[in-house]
């Protein structure tokens, strides 16, 4: 969620990558499908930040769907990742750099022991 950010300040690959794909764009319309990638990037976030907010919360309260729940965030969130680094737009390529698109992968790589050891442990009593 903060990647994209980080980039826009630094090395400008998502903007660099949409005007590669698509060199009649002028720069305001690579600018806004920058901006339309952040407010996605930053709702997709939030929204899994709540999410497992939510399902650490209900863990810990004993609430017998916490883990059917986690797992099927799990997946979401990894399919959600896989198709930011695997997703071919309109002009034959990936519609995120391949560095923004493996650093959305991250939280995926963490979420596995995360929902394993989910699995594994007793719930509190």
């Amino acid at each position: 969620m903060i990647a994209p950010y980080i980039d826009g300040g630094t090395t400008h690959l998502l903007a660099d990558h949409i005007r590669a794909g698509y060199p009649d764009y002028s720069q305001a319309r690579v600018d806004s499908a920058v901006t339309t990638y952040l407010v996605l990037s930053s709702v997709v976030g939030a929204l899994g930040v709540l999410a497992w907010l939510t399902a650490a919360w209900a863990f810990k309260e004993g609430k017998r769907w916490a883990r059917p729940v986690a797992t099927v965030m799990f997946v979401l969130g990894t399919s959600v990742g896989l198709a930011g680094l695997l997703t071919k737009d309109t002009s034959g390529a990936t519609g995120l750099p391949p560095e923004l698109g493996w650093v959305g992968m991250i939280p995926c790589l963490a979420g596995v022991p995360a929902v394993t050891s989910l699995w594994r442990r007793r719930r509190p009593t």
